[in-house]
């Protein structure tokens, strides 16, 4: 099962490039209930590149973090590509970031009103490289469910990361 440190393991190296780069990363995570944020700020250093982070949990959540910040796909449901994707996204437009990570899922320890069962998530990457992944872990555990996504999201951006060239001064 992935532990906070090695949540923090993979968020060392994403701090330092960032860093490196002068580059910023914020997050909008649902059912991964903040671990991505935590991870990132655990690293020292963090404030050199992590400007904020939500959890967005609901319907209410979502108006009053991401509102109209971006505009909203018809019919978004969460623990979908669309959903992580508007997410990521939005936390990027709300908070200005170079990058964000976006990402809802059911955890568990029963799947979502979506039909979606325990250990589905969608986490996505916004930035100069997006993507989006697919999780399922085939878990009825929510905690360990919330710490696998959290690990494919951190997992994603160092993807993105890996792509994307560094910025240039301009």
């Amino acid at each position: 099962m992935t532990t906070f440190e090695d949540l923090v393991e993979r968020s060392t190296p994403l701090g330092a490039t960032l860093a490196a780069r002068g580059e910023t990363v914020s997050v909008a995570e649902g059912a991964a209930g903040g671990l991505m944020s935590a991870a990132l700020l655990a690293v020292p250093g963090a404030s050199r590149y992590y400007v904020g982070g939500m959890v967005v949990y609901t319907l209410v959540s979502r108006t009053a973090l991401i509102g109209d910040a971006i505009p909203s796909p018809a019919k978004l449901r969460g623990a979908s590509e669309p959903w992580a994707t508007f997410a990521a996204d939005g936390a990027r437009a709300v908070l200005g970031t170079t990058w964000a990570l976006g990402e809802g899922g059911a955890a568990g320890p029963d799947g979502n009103r979506y039909g979606d069962p325990s250990g589905h998530a969608w986490v996505a990457v916004s930035g100069p490289v997006s993507k989006a992944v697919n999780v399922l872990t085939g878990l009825d555990d929510r905690v360990a469910n919330m710490f696998e996504f959290a690990a494919a999201g951190l997992d994603l951006l160092a993807a993105a990361l890996a792509e994307a060239p560094p910025a240039t001064a301009g």
